[in-house]
């Protein structure tokens, strides 16, 4: 007998964010009343083709019904899945300054079963406080809380200054997934999943297409 292990197949980034797409859209089509949906319709709202999404769906498995397409809710619930998001994550935000405010007052995180449970700041004023129903911790007590909480996503919106020393301490509380919003680019270990956010890279793009008249090429 064969000690070889399955190939694990590498998904793209593209593909992973054309599956929140079609979450969202299959979300709008179950309020809308829609039972069933093909691939031609996906794809319409999507701007896609229709092969792009059957290949997208195939690395996960086989769905729907050749003729009578995709049920709606069934699917939604197969990608929710897929995704992770069929259960609920804690996630803390480091540095309650704008950006993290509103992010903690962005409701779609808890309908996506994002769930913001602590909050962390060095700011003396704001440690201690109730903002949004969840009381400020002091950053000094982030890893030690991090690990008591059980926390496992954080969302790192503090100066770049001291970003990388906030993510050290995150990484050794365990925690393996950071958003992060600091524009700098942070080290950390081959284990932690890292994605960046930087507002300014994205209005830089769209100064240059208009600058340069470019044309549109809207990556799904």
């Amino acid at each position: 007998m064969s000690s070889e292990q399955p190939v694990k197949k590498r998904i793209s980034e593209s593909t992973i964010h054309r599956l929140s797409m079609y979450f969202r859209t299959l979300s709008l089509l179950q309020k809308e009343g829609y039972e069933t949906v093909s691939s031609k319709e996906l794809a319409r709202r999507e701007k896609l083709t229709p092969a792009q999404v059957r290949k997208d769906l195939s690395f996960f498995g086989s769905f729907g019904t050749r003729g009578l397409g995709y049920d709606v809710i069934e699917l939604k619930a197969k990608i929710g899945e897929i995704l992770g998001i069929d259960r609920v994550w804690k996630v803390a935000v480091v540095g309650i300054g704008n950006i993290g405010s509103a992010l903690v007052s962005y409701k779609e995180f808890t309908r996506q079963g994002f769930k913001i449970v602590k909050l962390f700041d060095n700011d003396q004023r704001k440690i201690g406080s109730n903002h949004k129903g969840i009381v400020v911790s002091d950053i000094k007590n982030l890893e030690k809380e991090i690990k008591e909480d059980g926390i496992e996503m954080i969302i790192l919106t503090v100066p770049a200054t001291v970003a990388q020393y906030m993510v050290d301490d995150v990484v050794r509380a365990g925690v393996k997934a950071i958003l992060n919003f600091a524009p700098i680019n942070l080290k950390v270990p081959p284990d932690v999943y890292l994605r960046n956010e930087n507002m300014s890279m994205e209005l830089e793009y769209l100064s240059f297409a208009i600058r340069n008249n470019h044309t549109p090429k809207n990556m799904k």
